[in-house]
């Protein structure tokens, strides 16, 4: 895809050969219709022909091509989930997932396309059926083995490819993929016939022939048709025309595995219960042991990459991932049922992604957080597999409170909210047993809730977690109550008992030895409860201390949040220049990570300063201001009730509102507010982020220093957290 076009298609990292006429029909069917789904037997090429369609219709098409990976998705109450994430979108409300899309979606013109949705196929099909009829300018191209029933759906059928004869274009596939295998390999006078009646004993099935072109680094084109003529005669008592093509998949895939060594064909098992990409340390960990030391993972599974079994994908800045196509995760996960190893190797799966996430949230207090981010979001598919396994498995109820709560810093400070509350109210739902599983999925809990302006729930949750840490003598569950009690009093506009709860929380944080992210946004938030009620200096002094502790440990995600604070108090002072900045560079960091309640609070901070006059003089721009507030309040949809319904976070909205209708026409500022609306996520940070004063400070580069804030203070210092 176009770097101009929107969407997210992967690049083709394979030439496309053959399916010119279905891919005309396609094109044909999307120009009329808003529903095609692409049907066919498994390994026929659905994948690659839905890929190639929807590039050809992303550049007709405003806002572009979008696809779904549906396979690694297991439990269809997320695949509205994996759609929103596909889609880039950030959603914190307690809304649907499915409200969110209909929101994103009711104005654009966009292809979505549902790559690999039969296991998915009731979900898949009321979901498209719901946003088809509330997006008119929708399309959705599906691929499956099976239709999705839904009115107005039309069928496109992917048949093998044709193989009648030498030049036929799956023989050109087959060359190509030898080719890949055996360098040099091309077709002769002397190969070609035999070329041809391999690619017709296998039906042109492109996955059939994929394998089969595997094993020409150890076999000849006729030793393969010879070895798989003697597996049809097994499967079909000798009657070849009996054999229906969903069969020749299969015996191809099982001929592929007899033809595996016994360390391979075992590896291929325990790989199948990766949902979606892995990498090798993940597959030496969860694949390694009985009958296959990890020490020769790599090995084995070089060599199942060699026969196509395995894929072999390298992502810029993140190394070498691996995954099975669905076809032949299918079979090694029937084959890991049959050894009677499922459990154990599940175990193991789900031990590495908990062990994953226990790393991150230690390591997302560290100059490696953004790392940490990425590598989160990559496991993500895992991580739901292992969240599932430990939901659905009896026993296992205490790791899901765990894990759930331990990927507090991705559900929060990934944008992931909404997702975070479905695990962590199921976990919570199982067992209500008083242990520190649950005390830390009960703050965490509350502290999504309060985020998302959901106080009714946030309230008992904290105060439950409070009550348990007191009977139970959880001094660390206690600190992280009283911490998020704090942010509950801070949104609910209980100012003075906000400071006094943090201050609490504070104590018992240092008690404690405890000093990680949500320590220093204790600290923000004390520091602008005080700022709130007027007492700048205190406040000043405990954001310098957040910038210290951030920039010894490499922080960038608090340090966020202290730059709108410490902005939103260099307004208060008339430093409007250090305030652009630091609002700023709020915004920068937040949108990284995809937290978009530190992106729509800079927002917010830059349409005020907009109204104010430059450095030479100038007038405010007040167009500019209302179109940054219509955005903020597209973005504040996503994250829950403006402002969190909070009137001291209210008051400078409220402030840029007033001078903005006192300066403008009422028609002039309305349409400036809707232009704002009209922004996407990342357009409307981009115009946020060039919208200060010329002149001022360029947003970017690490951690930049705000300005020096006073080391004697009128007021006593804070004590050290």
């Amino acid at each position: 895809m176009s770097s101009t076009t929107p969407g997210n298609l992967p690049a083709e990292t394979t030439a496309f050969v053959g399916r010119s006429t279905e891919l005309a029909d396609a094109q044909r069917l999307l120009d009329g219709n808003r529903l095609v789904t692409v049907v066919g037997p498994g390994g026929v090429g659905k994948s690659r022909l839905g890929l190639r369609a929807a590039a050809r219709a992303a550049s007709r098409l405003n806002d572009g091509a979008w696809v779904v990976e549906c396979s690694p998705v297991s439990d269809p109450a997320l695949l509205e989930h994996a759609v929103t994430e596909a889609l880039r979108l950030t959603d914190g409300t307690t809304r649907p997932p499915v409200d969110v899309l209909v929101e994103h979606l009711r104005e654009r013109e966009l292809l979505l396309l549902l790559d690999g949705f039969e296991h998915l196929v009731d979900a898949a099909a009321a979901l498209v059926a719901r946003l088809l009829a509330a997006a008119p300018r929708l399309r959705v191209l599906a691929t499956g083995r099976q239709p999705l029933g839904v009115a107005g759906e039309h069928l496109l059928h992917v048949p093998p490819l044709p193989a009648d004869s030498p030049d036929a274009q799956v023989v050109q596939l087959f060359v190509q993929r030898a080719a890949a295998v055996v360098p040099g390999f091309r077709l002769t006078a002397g190969n070609a016939e035999a070329v041809a009646a391999l690619c017709r004993r296998l039906d042109g099935i492109p996955l059939a022939l994929e394998l089969a072109a595997g094993r020409l680094r150890v076999l000849s084109v006729e030793q393969i048709t010879e070895r798989l003529d003697d597996r049809f005669r097994i499967l079909t008592g000798g009657s070849r025309s009996a054999l229906p093509r969903h069969q020749t998949m299969r015996t191809a895939v099982g001929w592929s595995h007899e033809l595996c060594s016994p360390a391979e064909r075992l590896l291929w098992a325990r790989v199948s219960v990766f949902a979606g990409g892995f990498d090798l340390d993940a597959a030496e960990y969860v694949c390694g042991g009985t009958g296959l030391p990890a020490d020769e993972v790599l090995d084995v599974l070089s060599e199942l990459v060699a026969k196509s079994i395995v894929l072999r994908d390298e992502e810029h800045g993140h190394g070498v991932r691996y995954r099975l196509l669905d076809t032949l995760r299918e079979y090694g996960a029937r084959w890991l049922r049959d050894t009677g190893d499922e459990d154990r190797i599940r175990r193991r799966h789900r031990d590495w992604y908990l062990g994953l996430a226990t790393w991150g949230e230690i390591e997302w207090f560290s100059a490696r957080q953004a790392q940490t981010s990425e590598r989160t979001h990559r496991a993500h598919a895992n991580l739901r597999a292992a969240l599932d396994y430990c939901l659905t498995e009896p026993g296992e109820e205490q790791l899901a409170l765990f894990l759930a709560g331990t990927l507090w810093y991705f559900w929060v400070g990934c944008g992931h909210l909404s997702e975070g509350r479905h695990w962590l109210d199921r976990a919570l739902a199982l067992s209500g047993e008083p242990t520190e599983a649950r005390a830390k999925a009960l703050w965490v809990t509350g502290y999504m809730a309060t985020l998302q302006g959901d106080l009714a729930r946030a309230r008992p949750a904290l105060e439950e977690c409070r009550r348990q840490a007191l009977e139970t003598g959880d001094d660390r569950a206690l600190a992280y109550a009283v911490h998020r009690q704090g942010c509950a009093a801070l949104i609910g506009d209980d100012l003075p008992r906000a400071a006094e709860l943090f201050e609490e929380a504070l104590w018992h944080y240092e008690k404690l030895g405890e000093l990680n992210s949500n320590v220093v946004m204790a600290m923000f938030e004390l520091g602008l409860a005080m700022i709130f009620q007027g007492e700048t200096e205190s406040g000043e002094l405990w954001m310098a201390k957040v910038r210290g502790v951030c920039e010894e440990f490499g922080e960038q995600w608090a340090y966020a949040y202290g730059m709108f604070a410490v902005a939103y108090s260099d307004w208060l002072g008339g430093e409007l220049r250090a305030a652009r900045g630091h609002a700023r560079e709020c915004v920068r960091l937040s949108h990284g990570f995809r937290d978009l309640v530190g992106v729509v609070l800079g927002i917010e901070v830059l349409a005020l300063l907009a109204t104010e006059p430059g450095e030479d003089g100038a007038a405010g721009d007040l167009r500019e201001a209302r179109l940054l507030q219509g955005a903020a309040h597209s973005i504040w949809r996503s994250v829950g009730i403006p402002l969190f319904g909070s009137s001291t976070f209210n008051a400078a909205h409220e402030t840029c509102e007033a001078r903005v209708l006192a300066g403008l026409a009422e028609t002039e500022a309305a349409e400036s507010f809707r232009q704002g609306t009209l922004l996407d996520l990342d357009a409307a940070v981009t115009r946020a982020l060039h919208s200060a004063e010329p002149g001022g400070p360029a947003a970017g580069g690490g951690l930049p220093g705000p300005r020096p804030v006073p080391t004697s203070p009128r007021s006593p210092a804070p004590a050290d957290a």
